[in-house]
């Protein structure tokens, strides 16, 4: 008995099977089944000379347990399987029937040895236990691809089997290399090398088969249709049904679809939830064909004919094309995110065509396998289901696949382009909530459309708009209603103001900061950021949050600096430059320097990166800060005449270039933005006020800042000005008189400039001195300190530095600085009346170093108080 069933043709006995291969179709069916069992037990007696054939009989006999048998294909009809039973005959099969069955099995021991991570199993054929006393086992990927030759040398094409099983192995192996990579517990030193020699064999197959690779991955169902397996045209016993995938011919709604096992699958819009039914209880299980669900659901789309049938299958359709890709790291591919996108168009247009269906994510019980309609329900038929989800999920999808797209190449730029069908989407399904009355919903999809265009410029945010006068559905609020980008934010941002959502309108509020802050109106941006009073409460928000509220303090710096807001843009800007992570705070790349992150934060920080085309220049912002610094720093440094005052810095970052700097007993042409800076710094402190701004203007990065001329023409005035400012600081103690002629031909600036730069100085307290107007010049007060006056002065400034000390370290105990402001301010005021008494009593003023030196506290403290805290930076 065991002969006989070895003859018919079993799975395991791979010479038979390689033996009958040689026997064409036709002579397999045309000759009696006594030839055929004589033919085996021949063949079975020639293959024991062959020591070969021999080891793989004896291993796949003595292996059984490790290797899974399938018995020959039966009919799948069952009345005429059981006729068959009953008269105790055996179905035969041909040759080229027989190797698809063996490929089958092949293809699904890879599969299984690849699930669970077994390389050495899908190397030997055998389990890892087993393999390892073999010297050189045939292994079952080789099998496979000795079928496929051998299948190509007899005019065959290659199966798509074959082409599924490359597929699956090249995905199986690159998520097992990513998981060793992270994986702390390295696997064993056999299944590594199995796993880099199938590696191999796998990339070699591929570029050999590459072509057919290519055809399949366009139309898997196409290709499977023109090189699907043919039967023999005549065979003994009843005819085999043809194996497709889904194969339909449509008759009218209806259509038969022959499945797995041969059995007739039909769908019907009489049977469609219980297809539907059966179709959600396979879903998540492990071996469910994710491809073979959705296209199914196609299929049963085709024949719902009802709305309610239209939408229950939408709603399963798209839930079906987001779980195809169930790895977090990969994204969605292109054309199942396409087909979610209209699937979720289709469903939206659905449901506002019919007021008497409506989808909700919390619902009432109800049975899913009968027909609902309005009129059965005796009012609306609420569906369970949420197309926000949808919307969200989609606009995820589209954010993950520009993080794992190179930027620098075209495949980024044509990904760019779908962002308009995203955008027209969130569109209607605003239009859709708007008009259902769903608040919720509502201020959700429309924070999803403000996150779309408030960094963009407004020639992007026009084109976006332009694709919804195309559309038939559009919400109440649009570019062509509000009339210009400004207003159309501030209406969207409006809305969440009111919503109950505390998260929402926090993000609102900053996208519409932002937003003011990049068409440079910053007085109105640093208002309403100043009001908001976010920056209190943005450490308990979440880390995305946070991220936005960096963004938006660095756009509101760069705003400043564009405007010619010098001190204001490096106030604001110097918070993120002093944590030295400007690049991980702004998402925009993974810092890992002092960190020992887990490859769990790491995956998270990744995933939280900025697509590219959102990103803020980095370059382009620390040249704006340093020049900012530069300018602030350079005339401080020459008003402080002690060394200890000097070491009380403003910039820390620009005051360590600028000691490196100074440390170079060589220095070449500058190449770097930074050299441009520091060289320009030493000009200005030398008083060479042309090659300083010929220096700062000649930086490449400017020309990708907007209005880069009038930013180049305003930072040539500030350079003029603040070199004024160095040199009266500088040479103030050498002078007695200073003509205003001179001083204004030196610089290039007219009279009254000057005259206007001095007299700030002296309202500040910076310079001791006044104008006379009548003869045009400067006069200067100075003011000779004794050797114990001078010592006074030391002791004193010694005191009021412990005493600032204690009183940080009091308020930072205490919490708050207002008590400290309220101090600095008072003895601000003290100091003023004390210098009115000695004027009125004729005595000199010190000079202005002096000056400087005693209000530089006080305004250090009152600064603090308009200073927008930037502490939440660190904690991002």
């Amino acid at each position: 008995m065991s002969r006989f069933f070895r003859s018919v043709g079993s799975e395991s006995d791979t010479e038979s099977s390689e033996d009958e291969l040689i026997t064409s179709d036709e002579e397999a069916t045309q000759k009696p089944r006594a030839a055929t069992t004589q033919k085996s037990a021949m063949s079975r007696f020639l293959k024991s000379g062959s020591s070969d054939s021999e080891s793989e009989s004896e291993d796949s006999d003595s292996d059984s347990d490790a290797k899974p048998k399938r018995l020959p294909l039966r009919d799948a009809s069952d009345s005429e399987s059981d006729e068959s039973d009953a008269r105790g005959a055996v179905k035969i099969l041909s040759a080229q029937e027989k190797r698809v069955v063996e490929m089958e099995s092949i293809g699904r021991a890879i599969e299984n040895a690849s699930k669970i991570n077994d390389w050495v199993a899908i190397s030997s054929g055998l389990p890892s236990s087993a393999a390892r006393h073999l010297a050189d086992p045939v292994t079952e990927f080789d099998k496979l691809a000795r079928m496929i030759q051998r299948q190509q040398t007899s005019a065959y094409s290659i199966p798509p089997l074959y082409l599924r099983t490359l597929l699956s192995l090249d995905e199986s192996l690159g998520n097992a290399i990513s998981r060793e990579k992270e994986a702390k517990k390295k696997m064993n030193a056999t299944n590594a090398r199995a796993l880099t020699a199938m590696k191999q064999k796998v990339k070699k197959a591929s570029k050999e088969y590459e072509h057919e690779i290519e055809s399949f991955t366009k139309n898997s169902e196409e290709y499977e249709r023109n090189h699907a397996p043919v039967p023999p045209a005549h065979s003994q016993g009843p005819a085999q049904p043809k194996k497709t995938t889904l194969g339909s011919e449509k008759e009218g709604d209806e259509f038969t679809t022959v499945g797995k096992g041969g059995k007739v699958v039909q769908f019907t819009s009489e049977g469609l939830f219980k297809s539907l039914q059966a179709l959600q209880e396979a879903r998540g299980k492990k071996n469910t064909d994710r491809g073979e669900q959705i296209r199914i659901l196609e299929k049963l789309l085709e024949v719902a004919v009802t709305t309610y049938q239209r939408i229950r299958v939408l709603l399963a359709l798209i839930s079906s094309r987001f779980d195809y890709n169930s790895s977090v790291v990969n994204y969605m591919p292109l054309d199942l995110w396409l087909s979610a996108q209209k699937e979720v168009d289709q469903l939206v247009a659905v449901v506002a065509a019919d007021t008497g269906y409506s989808i909700q994510e919390v619902t009432t019980d109800y049975d899913e396998t009968a027909e609902r309609s309005p009129m059965t329900e005796g009012g609306v038929v609420h569906i369970r289901g949420s197309i926000i989800s949808f919307i969200d999920r989609l606009d995820d999808e589209f954010t993950r696949s520009l993080q794992n797209i190179d930027p620098h190449g075209t495949e980024y730029v044509e990904r760019l382009r779908d962002e308009r069908l995203l955008y027209c989407t969130i569109c209607r399904a605003q239009a859709f909530y708007e008009q259902t009355h769903q608040s919720d919903a509502l201020g959700r999809v429309i924070m999803r459309r403000l996150e779309h265009i408030y960094s963009k410029p407004n020639a992007v945010v026009q084109a976006l708009e332009s694709a919804l006068d195309l559309s038939e559905t559009k919400p109440r609020m649009s570019l062509s209603s509000e009339g210009t980008t400004t207003s159309l934010i501030h209406g969207l941002c409006v809305y969440l103001y009111t919503t109950t959502n505390s998260l929402l309108r926090t993000r609102a509020m900053l996208c519409h900061v932002y937003h003011y802050a990049l068409h440079n109106d910053y007085y109105t941006a640093r208002d309403m950021l100043l009001m908001s009073h976010l920056q209190e409460s943005i450490h308990s928000a979440d880390v995305t949050t946070q991220i936005l509220y960096n963004r938006t303090v660095v756009q509101l710096g760069l705003s400043a600096f564009r405007s010619g807001l010098i001190k204001e843009a490096q106030t604001t800007l110097l918070d993120i430059f002093t944590t030295q992570r400007v690049k991980e705070l702004l998402a925009q790349g993974v810092h890992q320097r002092f960190q020992n992150l887990t490859p769990e934060q790491e995956k998270a920080e990744k995933q939280r990166q900025l697509p590219f085309h959102m990103h803020i220049n980095t370059e382009l912002l620390e040249a704006a800060f340093l020049v900012s610094s530069m300018l602030v720093e350079i005339p401080l440094l020459a008003s402080i005449a002690s060394e200890e005052l000097k070491r009380k810095i403003i910039s820390k970052p620009f005051r360590r270039l600028l000691d490196f700097a100074d440390r170079q007993i060589f220095t070449g042409p500058p190449e770097s933005t930074r050299d441009h800076i520091m060289q320009a710094s030493r000009a200005l402190q030398e008083g060479d006020w042309e090659r300083c701004r010929d220096l700062i203007q000649s930086i490449k990065i400017w020309s990708l800042m907007p209005e880069a001329t009038a930013v180049k023409e305003m930072l040539a005035k500030r350079i003029q000005e603040q070199a004024v400012k160095t040199y009266l600081f500088t040479y103030a103690p050498q002078y007695s008189t200073l003509s205003l002629s001179l001083l204004s031909r030196t610089f290039a600036l007219p009279i009254r400039t000057a005259t206007s730069i001095i007299s700030k100085m002296i309202w500040n307290e910076e310079l001791s001195a006044s104008i006379d107007q009548s003869d045009g010049v400067v006069i200067f007060h100075h003011c000779e300190f004794s050797r114990t006056q001078s010592l006074a002065q030391i002791i004193a400034d010694k005191v009021a530095g412990l005493v600032d000390q204690n009183e940080k370290a009091l308020d930072a105990k205490i919490g708050g600085i207002s008590g400290w402001v309220d101090r600095a301010e008072g003895a601000k005021g003290d100091k003023r009346e004390q210098a009115q008494e000695r004027r009125g009593r004729g005595e000199r003023t010190r000079g202005s170093r002096g000056t400087a030196r005693v209000g530089r506290g006080a305004r250090f403290a009152q600064g603090l108080g308009n200073q927008m805290p930037g502490q939440v930076i660190q904690k991002a």
